[in-house]
């Protein structure tokens, strides 16, 4: 079985509610947060498969259509890759934010699916992110959480707090 680290993407691959981005529309929305691609490498390197799972209800709600989704994956996967980091998976809800589906945080369902799909070991996995509806995610679906940036309402409950994806990937590729 493989070990995987599940990455929400928003807060924790890239800028997002900052003085250069408010929400990530389209491709030149996307700026990687510093030491992500590094981050990712060490991921990689460790022997984790590397999925993103992110809610993305501004589909839902009209702000973006799938393919400019898909192109700023595109772009996330190209920025990566100069860091020699690379993502093996990536999934998505598309659904509007109250909508109930199975498949939006805190919910499992992304999570559970690629775990499927790829043969991972939950149990010996990770889910990041950087908020609360990301780590509730991670406990539902079996696996250790991290919870990494600026949180302004405590640690929600994460196994483990970091500032930055780059701190929790020395971390824990230290311990494996």
């Amino acid at each position: 079985m493989n070990k995987a680290m599940f990455l929400d993407r928003d807060g924790v691959i890239n800028e997002v509610l900052s003085e250069r981005v408010e929400f990530v529309n389209e491709p030149d929305d996307f700026h990687l947060l510093e030491g992500v691609g590094e981050a990712v490498r060490l991921f990689n390197e460790a022997g984790f498969k590397v999925f993103v799972v992110t809610n993305q209800g501004g589909i839902g709600l009209g702000f973006m259509g799938e393919s400019a989704l898909t192109s700023v994956h595109t772009r996330m996967e190209n920025d990566l890759a100069v860091f020699g980091a690379r993502v093996d998976d990536i999934a998505y809800c598309a659904h509007k934010p109250h909508e109930q589906c199975a498949c939006r945080k805190p919910k499992p369902e992304m999570i559970l699916r690629l775990a499927e799909k790829y043969d991972v070991d939950l149990g010996n996995s990770y889910m990041v992110g950087d908020r609360a509806p990301d780590i509730e995610a991670g406990k539902a679906a079996g696996t250790k959480t991290i919870l990494v940036g600026e949180q302004k309402t405590g640690d929600a409950g994460a196994d483990f707090v970091f500032p930055d994806l780059l701190s929790a990937a020395w971390a824990v590729c230290k311990r494996e």
